[in-house]
């Protein structure tokens, strides 16, 4: 090997290294600080809220630069799309079924450990801020040394023992700023805080929580997580008039009708939809701009955050997720909201910055779960063996440019009507229920999914295929047992 062909060689090598948490050498031998992890999520934001997912009019450069210098996975599921299920396999690594946490305000048991707890390393500070739907919201827990939190109203779930009249970091806030509850002993309403001018609504307060926390552990390891509820309902805020509902897009399907061999789950949410959110097109754009508006929010305070941990020195030495916790129809089929097994409920962003890798954009096309987000992170920190006994995967291979195991991806939906559902790297996505009508689509030919081939008599194959990954899945990870009956009575399948 000539010189430098091995001076190519050995800086891949370093690279490498680096990049899976390994940790880099300085000129003098010793290992720099270890990779500091910085885990921004949202909630209920669907793909397609940044350029890279194909939305160019919506106005986020922020997002749009953090994806110009990461991974991006082009196609990212949930386990479960609806909160809490989902927000506990993204802590923990455990799917819904496995963690009992199949429906919201379910507590996360303290034996359940997420990734601080797994990495269990005393070096690092650790931080929760912003929303957590995992129970006792307002209370630091799971090993997190400091807690801010920022919503108050789960107190009818908190544990035995636990101060029912407690209020949240940003109740006090709030308080200091002169605000008032409504009521005496109080709390202050989503509504009332979306109402706020920008400077004192939720996203900012959690930025400036954000950045003190970088500021004062800048010298130290840390694991900072941050949470901001928006876009989430009440689908209101201080830049509500931003967009121009006129100039928005209408999803491609959003006159799609639900043929009558579309789950009914789905026509009684159409119902609902149209009492809560209106039914012309006026009314779905006026409230997709108002959800852009939300988006464009958080925006804001994501940049203020990445721009301080850049003015700090620390971007070179922190790994950066970007991601929410499930999506939300907006518009498409006429519906809104999630708990669907359609592709705006149940995809959302997923930016991994990695900065030992460049700070560059790859795509990664394959479909990949949330539920190897904390085995992949685990590696990226140098501890893969606190991944075992995890039912995930690390993403590294796939992101080096090679393969990894399990190729295909599971939802589940634990309420009734239940659903198991799985997206296969060839497109095809088939969505069995035990109570209610199934779902296959082939969203390489249909990608916003105008048409249900479940019944159609033409793709038994394909049917077979799916299910039986579908059963394996169920019995690997110890699931309980689904029958499917489709609509015209036939085809008795026991799912093991």
């Amino acid at each position: 090997m000539d010189r430098r062909r091995f001076m190519r060689t050995c800086a891949a090598s370093a690279i490498s290294s680096a990049a899976f948490g390994l940790g880099k050498l300085s000129a003098g031998g010793a290992k720099k600080r270890k990779p500091n992890l910085l885990f921004i999520w949202t909630d209920e934001q669907r793909a397609d809220t940044m350029a890279v997912y194909g939305n160019s009019k919506i106005r986020v450069p922020n997002f749009n630069k953090l994806a110009s210098q990461s991974i991006v996975f082009e196609r990212a599921y949930v386990t479960q799309p609806v909160c809490t299920p989902n927000r506990a396999a993204v802590m923990t690594g455990l799917w819904p079924h496995e963690s009992g946490l199949l429906t919201n305000n379910i507590p996360l048991p303290r034996e359940t450990r997420c990734l601080n707890e797994l990495i269990d390393d005393p070096d690092y500070r650790t931080a929760y801020m912003g929303k957590w739907h995992l129970g006792d919201e307002i209370f630091a827990q799971h090993g997190f040394e400091e807690w801010i939190s920022m919503e108050d109203g789960y107190s009818a779930y908190y544990a035995k023992g636990r101060d029912r009249a407690a209020r949240s970091s940003y109740h006090h806030y709030l308080l200091g700023l002169g605000h008032k509850p409504a009521s005496q002993g109080g709390r202050f309403s989503r509504g009332y805080a979306a109402s706020l001018p920008l400077e004192q609504c939720k996203p900012k307060f959690l930025e400036r929580s954000a950045c003190d926390f970088l500021r004062r552990h800048r010298n130290e390891p840390f694991m900072l997580y941050v949470n901001f509820l928006e876009p989430h309902m009440p689908f209101t805020g201080p830049l509500d008039e931003m967009y121009d509902p006129d100039e928005i897009d209408l999803p491609p399907n959003f006159n799609d009708p639900l043929e009558e061999n579309e789950p009914d789950k789905c026509k009684k949410k159409l119902r609902d939809c149209a009492r809560k959110y209106g039914t012309t097109e006026k009314d779905f754009r006026e409230l997709i701009a108002r959800y852009w508006g939300l988006n464009s929010q958080v925006d804001l305070s994501v940049g203020a955050i990445l721009d301080t941990l850049q003015r700090l020195g620390l971007a070179d030495d922190t790994i950066v997720v970007y991601t929410s916790d499930h999506g939300d129809m907006m518009g498409s089929h006429r519906l809104v909201e999630k708990g669907l097994m359609y592709e705006e409920s149940v995809r959302v962003p997923w930016l991994l910055r990695v900065p030992a890798m460049g700070f560059r954009q790859r795509l990664i096309a394959q479909p990949v779960s949330q539920i190897d987000l904390v085995p992949t992170l685990l590696e990226l920190m140098g501890r893969p063996q606190a991944a075992e006994g995890l039912p995930g995967q690390s993403l590294v291979p796939l992101i080096k440019g090679g393969k990894v195991a399990a190729d295909h991806v599971f939802i589940e939906w634990n309420t009734a009507p239940r659903v198991r559902t799985v997206v296969s790297p060839d497109r095809w996505k088939l969505c069995l229920s035990n109570e209610d009508k199934c779902q296959l689509f082939n969203l390489s030919d249909d990608p916003y999914e105008t048409m249900n081939l479940y019944d159609s008599g033409e793709h038994a194959a394909v049917i077979a295929r799916l299910t039986e990954k579908i059963g394996r899945w169920q019995k690997n990870t110890n699931d309980i047992p689904l029958r499917v009956v489709n609509s015209r009575g036939q085809n008795h399948t026991l799912l093991l």
